[in-house]
């Protein structure tokens, strides 16, 4: 995982209440729970003293209780009780456990994978997307590194070969350029994909002219992607990282264009049907990739019309002191 930048990790109404809630994110067991005042906590999810899950526990004064021997872990990790020494017994530093800097912000929980300080970088989500719309939502787990998931939305090539009788219609192979940009870690590509007519050959992307105003996507790392459709219509997902070998998708439809309550419930929840869909023609395919994770420098052959895949390549070598 690339360190010091903010993963997304879950959707935030999977934090319910005051139950715990475990999951295993960026290789690491994590449980999860509400104060009372809302904000989010996340500690390793194993007891110090005798290795049980924490997330089998409970919650009672923002602490999380083991559930073996009822040890009392606050928000920083720290042990504060010991039940079998008595409440009057100071519990000493070496009992506790790994805290992560978590945040709740744009409907997902955020995870900072590195040093635990007070001054950290804005959450990195996409600037038009964080007020006035509303979404439809659902998350599935893919056995693959989260690094396929993500390059088969980084892919411009196989649009009418997957998704022929949806988003691939028209039988447009040819593809030109694409061009790929980056500001900071977000980058914007703008595809340009033809029908080929036996004659022409795809332009280089130096060649395209006016391409920002191309119907163009987006990624910003580590781990968010959104289909621009419109001012008015996104398509966003988060894919977060389970392990080396699996990855929970979270796929929203952003929507602003239907005003009235009850009609915009109906349209959101309808969007699931279309988008899973599509996400499931993928599915079929990205499982069968070998190997289920992607690096740098791999035996594929690759080709003009991959280089948003390229492009993510590099990049994420580049924050992982690769390059």
């Amino acid at each position: 995982m690339i360190k010091n930048l903010w993963y997304g990790i879950l959707d935030a109404r999977e934090i319910k209440g005051d139950k715990p809630i475990g999951v295993t994110r960026l290789g690491e067991k994590l449980v999860l729970w509400r104060s009372k005042d809302g904000s989010i906590n996340c500690i390793y999810d194993q007891c110090c003293h005798r290795g049980a899950a924490l997330r089998a526990g409970k919650i009672l004064h923002d602490t999380v209780r083991c559930p073996f021997h009822g040890f009392a872990y606050d928000t920083s990790g720290k042990v504060v009780l010991i039940p079998a020494n008595g409440s009057s017994m100071p519990v000493p530093e070496r009992y506790h456990v790994h805290a992560y800097r978590v945040v709740e912000k744009y409907g997902f929980i955020w995870l900072w994978n590195g040093s635990y300080t007070d001054e950290l970088p804005e959450i990195p989500f996409f600037p038009h997307l964080r007020q006035g719309f509303t979404y439809g939502s659902f998350s599935e787990v893919w056995p693959v590194h989260y690094t396929r998931a993500i390059e088969n939305q980084l892919d411009v090539v196989h649009l009418p070969f997957v998704h022929t009788n949806s988003i691939g219609r028209g039988n447009k192979t040819l593809v030109n350029g694409p061009v790929a940009t980056w500001e900071d870690n977000c980058m914007t590509f703008y595809v340009n994909n033809v029908a080929d007519n036996g004659v022409t050959v795809p332009l280089k992307p130096e060649e395209i002219q006016n391409y920002r105003n191309l119907f163009h996507l987006q990624f910003q790392m580590p781990n968010i992607w959104q289909n621009i459709i419109s001012d008015d219509i996104r398509i966003v997902a988060v894919f977060a990282p389970i392990d080396d070998t699996n990855t929970r998708i979270y796929l929203r439809f952003y929507q602003k264009f239907m005003k009235i309550p009850v009609l915009r419930q109906i349209v959101n929840s309808m969007s699931n049907i279309s988008n899973k869909y599509i996400l499931h023609q993928d599915r079929r395919v990205v499982l069968t990739q070998i190997p289920k994770k992607t690096d740098l420098k791999m035996g594929e052959n690759l080709i003009q019309g991959d280089a948003p895949i390229i492009e993510y390549r590099k990049r994420r070598a580049s924050l992982r002191g690769e390059t």
